[in-house]
């Protein structure tokens, strides 16, 4: 049979990415608490193609997917990067998993106990950019951790209460050797003005809303908090941290960001 594929093709122009995306998955991830988690994740794969080929090998990302089976580690990634590239006869290759996380969490005074989901991503990438630049492996993890806040300026000028609303930070990071997720989390959650939970009784919701009441931030103060945090770490190289507060009383969002570090 013919390889389509492979035949030439005359219009001279590389393509930077081709591939597959967003394919759902099992795969298993490490747990600080329980050492593995298994979840489903969207998983997207690409290389480059030169400008002579026709198209890609799209089934045979898919037959490298099962090393993800027994988990998603920086030996799995690194592995299957560069099976990429020798598989398909490419010079650069670029993979996404995204995938919810759970996190047990135990209401601060009732002791109810509820599983609380972050959306994580994980963006490895190998070989030569499309400028024909060497670009040396490269993994970034991404968490997103919900946060509730409390806006200081509504509990300067109130009388009697102030306005919160739930708000989304997200953490961007290089990193030399593992990080945990939860060590992400954690960070975001002990600069908002309270965390999260997934299941509250009574004494909780009391709990949560005098503690966020007394602990008031802008975006701005939350992300300096977890700068503050990421920047203390030496095993962090490079971060990106952004929140946005979901605006109770306003039509809009408010939004703050902050990177540093060499890319």
């Amino acid at each position: 049979m013919i390889d389509m594929q492979n035949q030439p093709d005359f219009r001279n122009i590389p393509i930077d990415k081709v591939g597959i995306k967003e394919l759902l998955y099992p795969i298993k991830v490490r747990d600080k608490s329980k050492g593995f988690q298994s979840t489903v994740a969207k998983i997207s794969m690409f290389v480059d193609l030169p400008h002579q080929l026709k198209g890609t090998h799209m089934s045979r990302f898919v037959e490298m997917l099962h090393v993800f089976r027994q988990q998603v580690s920086l030996e799995s990634l690194t592995s299957i990067l560069e099976d990429m590239k020798e598989t398909l006869g490419a010079k650069s290759s670029h993979i996404e998993i995204a995938f919810p996380y759970f996190i047990s969490k135990t209401a601060p005074k009732s002791g109810t106990s509820g599983l609380m989901d972050y959306y994580c991503t994980i963006i490895g990438s190998s070989g030569i950019s499309s400028s024909g630049r060497e670009k040396n492996r490269d993994l970034i993890l991404k968490v997103a951790v919900p946060v509730t806040s409390v806006c200081p300026c509504s509990k300067e000028i109130s009388d009697y209460g102030a306005h919160n609303q739930r708000g989304q930070v997200l953490v961007s990071a290089r990193f030399k050797k593992f990080i945990w997720i939860e060590d992400i989390v954690d960070i975001v959650e002990k600069s908002a003005s309270c965390e999260l939970y997934s299941v509250l009784k009574r004494e909780d919701e009391k709990y949560v809303t005098e503690h966020a009441y007394d602990k008031p931030m802008f975006v701005e103060d939350l992300v300096r908090e977890v700068a503050s945090e990421l920047i203390a770490d030496n095993n962090i190289t490079w971060f990106a941290v952004s929140a946005e507060n979901f605006e109770s009383i306003h039509n809009h969002s408010a939004y703050a960001y902050i990177e540093k570090g060499e890319i």
